[in-house]
């Protein structure tokens, strides 16, 4: 099998390492946890309530990495570790907000490495592995230990020039964060957040705002964070927005428009802030009914509806594809009652009521709508995708029938749209 060869701290190739060392190396990566964990305590016990404190998983997994990625490089000596490395800053960050010295940090480092070595020995003699090799394993370990000491050093310095950093900004990036959905530790948050002033809550809401909006900030909760700076400017809420929060916001925003995603664990925020956008842009185009500030919650099934256009003309050309002969007025009718009666499944005479026509026009209309569409109103998927489409084509109907909304920095104009005309009661158009 092909050997992988490795780089030491100077620059230099060193000898080959063989890549079944990952296979020997698998195994013992448990108890090697456990030993470094334990050697790293007898050394500097000051370490102890890092690992048994709020940020023990962390730095269980921190180190857990590290192996991982360690034994990974020996197959693949470029694949990269972009959240091996901020774990590390992030020891980094945490040891220098402790008050712990460098010095004692970097001397962790070469604690783990000496267990390392010596635990690699003792599978060597196991498996017989060569005096030649084992130095050229030394080597790499050192090598690869030097790295991780970088970045926690790294991490233990920028935590010294953030002290100094404006609070404002410090909330913005980790509102940015947060929002992203890039999957940023939750300890690197619970850290900046401290340098912050501003306590991590278990569960947020997004809400997005209108372009242009500018609320005051004085009048909002002091713990919202917001990005006003983004094209499409957004705010934080802890936890959920409940009656006094939605009306300090509502007071904030001074007629602007907004939309709240739901109350969901900040794992999840960037999806919280992306339905509300998307339920603020169903809002200003009149297919959710306006309120002050829009809760995505109350119209779930409508941003499932409306969420793919394109999909969704694709899904009417099919299901509706029976009534493709008919003239559009004709079409438009049958429809309507299509639609009726799989949201009612009810009598003539109670879709008449609803239609505002006559039981015995619906009558008629169903008998052909079952000749246009024979077994498929019997067939569950087809009858459920239709209902979908129907719905969802009502949406859009029902907003391109309502007046123009005016701009929300204007006094507002309550409008009546006029009704569309009905066919009287007993006026069987139908038949014509």
């Amino acid at each position: 099998m092909p050997n992988a060869l490795h780089t030491g701290a100077s620059g230099e190739q060193l000898g080959p390492i063989p890549r079944e060392l990952a296979t020997i190396m698998w195994p013992e990566l448990p108890p090697l946890l456990d030993e470094i964990k334990a050697e790293v305590l007898r050394v500097y016990p000051e370490y102890a309530d890092v690992f048994a404190g709020p940020h023990g998983r962390f730095a269980h997994a921190a180190i857990e990495q590290s192996l991982t990625i360690f034994v990974d490089q020996v197959v693949r000596p470029s694949v990269p570790s972009p959240l091996r490395d901020e774990m590390f800053r992030t020891l980094g960050r945490y040891a220098a907000l402790q008050g712990r010295s460098l010095d004692t940090l970097r001397g962790t480092f070469r604690v783990g490495a000496r267990v390392a070595l010596r635990h690699t020995k003792k599978v060597g003699k196991r498996y017989n592995l060569s005096p030649v090799f084992m130095l050229s394993f030394a080597d790499t370990l050192f090598a690869y230990m030097d790295q991780l000491e970088a970045l926690a050093s790294e991490g233990y310095l920028d935590a010294g020039a953030a002290a100094r950093e404006d609070p404002d900004e410090l909330r913005r990036k980790i509102l940015r964060l947060i929002a992203s959905g890039s999957g940023t530790p939750r300890a690197t948050l619970v850290e900046l957040a401290e340098r912050a002033g501003w306590q991590l809550p278990e569960e947020v809401s997004l809400v997005a705002l209108s372009t242009g909006a500018r609320p005051a900030r004085t009048a909002l909760h002091g713990d919202m964070l917001l990005d006003l700076g983004d094209p499409q400017p957004y705010l934080l809420v802890p936890g959920a927005l409940d009656t006094g929060r939605r009306k300090a916001l509502v007071r904030a925003l001074g007629g602007a428009r907004a939309a709240a995603g739901p109350t969901v664990p900040p794992s999840g925020a960037a999806d919280s802030l992306r339905w509300a956008r998307q339920a603020l842009g169903l809002a200003l185009a009149g297919i959710i009914e306006e309120t002050p500030v829009v809760h995505t919650s109350d119209h779930l099934v409508t941003l499932l509806l409306m969420s793919d256009p394109a999909l969704l003309e694709q899904l009417a050309a099919r299901e509706l594809s029976p009534l493709q002969g008919q003239t559009a007025t004709r079409r438009e009718r049958l429809t309507e009652t299509l639609r009726t009666w799989l949201a009612t499944r009810g009598t003539a005479a109670q879709i008449g009521e609803v239609l505002h026509i006559h039981p015995q026009t619906v009558r008629y209309r169903m008998r052909n709508l079952d000749a246009a569409f024979g077994r498929r109103l019997t067939d569950p998927d087809h009858r459920f995708a239709t209902e979908i489409v129907l719905r969802a084509m009502h949406l859009r109907e029902r907003a391109a029938a309502r007046p123009a909304v005016p701009p929300p920095a204007r006094p507002r104009t309550h409008v009546n749209a006029p009704r569309p005309a009905r066919p009287r009661p007993g006026a069987n158009a139908d038949q014509h």
